[in-house]
């Protein structure tokens, strides 16, 4: 498999993205270093935001999410895993089912569930290894719920903010659905409605879907 192609979704020839990384092309800086700064751009560049559902291809484009202010984790992983591999970088999407313990009051209004699902997350190749990394919650979220977040040092794994700060349990993987070379949007669809079927419960037909 080639973890360094474009495709529809990780569409980095596209202007969006080929603008993103403008600043990122810089050919004397080692290559983790160069994973780094693009992780914590992406990061914290787009706030995170997983009250939107989308089952639209063009939404889940990487030259689509660059030009937005919020994403939810599967588009943050697709924007960051698109600059990475525009770059030279390999890297694949993700997928799993995660757990909250904090501030679920909205999730499990909106969702029914504590549970989001799919979750995404990015995995990267760099020193002979694949590391897990999460480019989901924003510097500024995190603050708010004191919660230290996810810093990457380009040799270990950085995707489980377990605990927050007082030491309460923030959030687990309960499920692992495994790595992907495009975005599997027919999985995608069909384990969202199998956990949410409350959302679609509508007489018209939607791709998209505001909670």
């Amino acid at each position: 498999m080639n973890y360094l192609q474009s495709s529809y979704y990780f569409d980095f020839e596209s202007e969006p993205v080929q603008k993103l990384i403008s600043p990122f092309k810089d050919k004397t800086l080692p290559e983790a270093d160069l994973a780094i700064a693009m992780y914590l751009y992406v990061r914290d560049h787009w706030k995170y935001d997983p009250y939107t559902i989308s089952l639209s291809e063009q939404n889940y484009r990487a030259s689509t999410i660059a030009q937005k202010t919020t994403a939810n984790c599967v588009e943050k992983s697709i924007l960051l895993i698109t600059c990475l591999r525009a770059l030279g970088i390999p890297a694949r999407l993700h997928l799993g089912k995660v757990k909250n313990h904090i501030a679920v009051e909205r999730l499990i209004e909106k969702f029914g569930s504590n549970e989001l699902t799919p979750h995404g997350m990015v995995n990267v190749y760099l020193n002979d290894q694949w590391l897990k990394v999460s480019p989901a919650f924003n510097k500024s979220l995190c603050k708010k719920f004191n919660v230290e977040p996810l810093e990457f040092d380009g040799k270990n794994n950085s995707f489980l903010q377990q605990y927050n700060s007082e030491g309460s349990r923030f959030m687990e993987y309960i499920e692992d659905y495994g790595h992907f070379e495009d975005v599997p949007l027919d999985f995608m669809k069909r384990n969202i409605k199998e956990h949410y079927p409350h959302i679609f419960d509508t007489k018209e037909p939607k791709t998209e879907f505001k909670l």
